[in-house]
């Protein structure tokens, strides 16, 4: 089926974009992936002819497509319909981005997160940020390019703009180290509204920063399902073994569908006793395919949770050349007593 997908004329693909009256077929969604300049060029000049129905759908579907195959990548696709009319389109052509790590996006996504006149548009740009927060973090992108980002989502968080787009931009600066991020988490930590509540845990999770750790727990028990569910991811994210418990009572209660596979997941991250026997047996129980994939998922998850953890029990001792010490040589034992080993 691969081999048909790569001869199919791309003039025959672009013919199927401008044809309202036949459905869009999916096999030639692949195309789209990794596109080369030619077929790139002939988009662009029909992509405005293409009804703003189809062109919202398409993005669409290759959203879903990403997100079910990894080998596939449409940032071409996305890069250029960051400038699409319709606000739609732009916010999925965003979301078509946020695994990129091209730091030439930085400004664009500021330029869309400040000024773009609808505001989940701006919304998912503040989201798009926290991934260059993240790589900040890691040392990966110029502290300059940092510092940027950091700075205009501290203006957006604390501005007036609409309530979505300040919790987005308060989400992306929960991998922030900056001191202002903190106050800022324990400001919308503590407000009556649900949604700030579950934003500030959403960024704590990102944090890694055990400080949160009682503030997490406090929230595993919330009556609102939205801010159990975050407290769950949080409480993954933050490797808090204290949380074991109430994610496995979570993960076996008739709690929310998702804050149920929030704990399931949560319980992957941090793995110990009891967990695989959980999860194996949910897994046997799962009654629909979705369940069952992401109880899969979470089981192999489990597995490298558990295989780092054993890696980390297994120190082993390096000499000056990198061979490995023998606790039971005696040389060593003599040298750790204190003796120089010398006559």
């Amino acid at each position: 089926m691969s081999t048909n997908r790569k001869t199919i004329p791309f003039q025959q693909i672009l013919e199927a974009l401008l044809d309202d009256t036949t459905p869009f077929p999916s096999t030639y969604l692949h195309r789209f992936s990794d596109i080369d300049l030619k077929d790139l060029s002939g988009l662009k000049q029909i992509w405005p002819k293409v009804a703003v129905k189809r062109r919202r759908a398409i993005l669409e579907d290759l959203e879903e497509l990403a997100d079910a195959d990894t080998l596939v990548s449409f940032d071409d696709v996305g890069r250029f319909t960051l400038e699409d009319p319709d606000a739609q389109v732009r916010a999925t052509a965003i979301r078509l981005l946020w695994e990129s790590e091209d730091k030439k996006l930085v400004p664009v996504f500021i330029r869309m997160m400040e000024t773009d006149s609808d505001h989940q548009v701006r919304a998912a740009a503040a989201n798009a940020l926290g991934m260059f927060v993240y790589l900040g973090e890691l040392e990966e992108i110029p502290q300059a390019t940092l510092r940027q980002v950091e700075d205009s989502l501290l203006h957006v968080t604390t501005g007036q703009d609409h309530v979505l787009v300040r919790r987005r931009a308060l989400e992306s600066l929960g991998y922030s180290s900056r001191p202002e991020v903190a106050p800022l988490l324990e400001k919308a930590f503590g407000t009556t509204n649900a949604e700030w509540l579950a934003s500030s845990l959403f960024a704590m999770g990102r944090s890694a920063d055990q400080q949160w750790e009682k503030k997490v727990l406090a929230m595993l028990d919330h009556p609102l399902p939205n801010v159990r569910l975050e407290a769950a991811r949080a409480a993954g994210e933050l490797e808090l073994k204290s949380a074991q418990e109430t994610l496995m009572r979570i993960a076996q209660s008739n709690d929310d569908d998702d804050v149920i596979l929030a704990a399931v997941w949560s319980l992957s991250q941090l793995g110990g006793e009891g967990v695989r026997p959980l999860l194996e047996k949910l897994y046997d129980e799962a009654e629909d395919d979705e369940t069952a994939d992401i109880l899969e998922n979470a089981l192999e998850n489990l597995s490298f949770t558990e295989d780092m953890s054993n890696f980390e029990l297994f120190e082993l001792d390096l000499d000056d050349e990198g061979h490995v010490i023998d606790p039971e040589d005696d040389d060593v034992r003599r040298l750790d007593e204190g003796d120089d080993g010398g006559g």
